[in-house]
């Protein structure tokens, strides 16, 4: 399945993990091996191999617990290899959708997962709050939740902003007071304003008063 070509992109996509780790495989072609496997001794027994050597392992390991449609065994799958991830697009990629069904249950584990010491462990209960809760399940305290996560590394600051933007844009009224009244630290405030300007699902006329509320160093 390796497209070498792929590969040599997917690896300037992802600084932080060895290009070597990289085989170069597409996600549809991971995603048709993942339901073809599901089920099977051979996806049993690899999903209990971790740590995996390949990055596309990752990704397929992550594909096969999506298969799972018990919230309990998900969960515990999802428990099991978290720690293992070690890039953002294995983070992002990666939803049961059973969790869909079990929002409220959920947030206990997101509100542990949030207090992770491990980069991607706190990316990926980010990531929950923003794919299941910006919508009917949304609720004020959420976006405390993710503006009380301080740490210093790129990638997990990179998902505060895309939360924030994202918020901005499905429960504005909530979210634009933290940046009228400045509470996000400057770096998070100014990258969640630019992309939220460059998203489509907000309006011209709140992307100007966005403008506007950029923080000048």
């Amino acid at each position: 399945m390796q497209d070498k070509s792929y590969q040599a992109f997917q690896s300037k996509l992802m600084p932080t993990i060895s290009p070597e780790t990289i085989i170069g495989v597409r996600t549809p072609l991971l995603r048709k091996l993942a339901k073809e496997l599901s089920g099977t001794p051979q996806a049993e027994e690899f999903l209990h191999s971790l740590p995996h050597k390949y990055y596309e392992e990752n990704n397929l390991h992550a594909f096969l617990i999506e298969k799972n449609r018990d919230y309990d065994a998900a969960l515990a799958e999802t428990e099991r290899f978290l720690p293992y991830i070690d890039n953002w697009a294995t983070c992002d990629c990666f939803c049961p959708k059973v969790f869909a069904k079990h929002k409220e249950e959920l947030l206990t584990s997101i509100c542990r997962w949030l207090e992770s010491d491990q980069l991607y462990i706190v990316r990926y209960a980010i990531g929950m709050l923003m794919r299941y809760y910006l919508d009917e399940a949304f609720r004020p305290e959420y976006l405390a939740w993710v503006a009380g996560v301080h740490r210093e590394e790129y990638y997990l600051n990179m998902m505060r902003a895309w939360y924030f933007a994202t918020a901005l844009a499905k429960q504005p009224d909530d979210t634009l007071p933290w940046l009228a009244e400045r509470r996000l630290d400057v770096w998070t405030h100014n990258k969640t304003i630019q992309k939220a300007v460059e998203s489509y699902r907000i309006p011209p006329e709140r992307k100007q008063q966005l403008r506007q509320l950029r923080i000048r160093s």
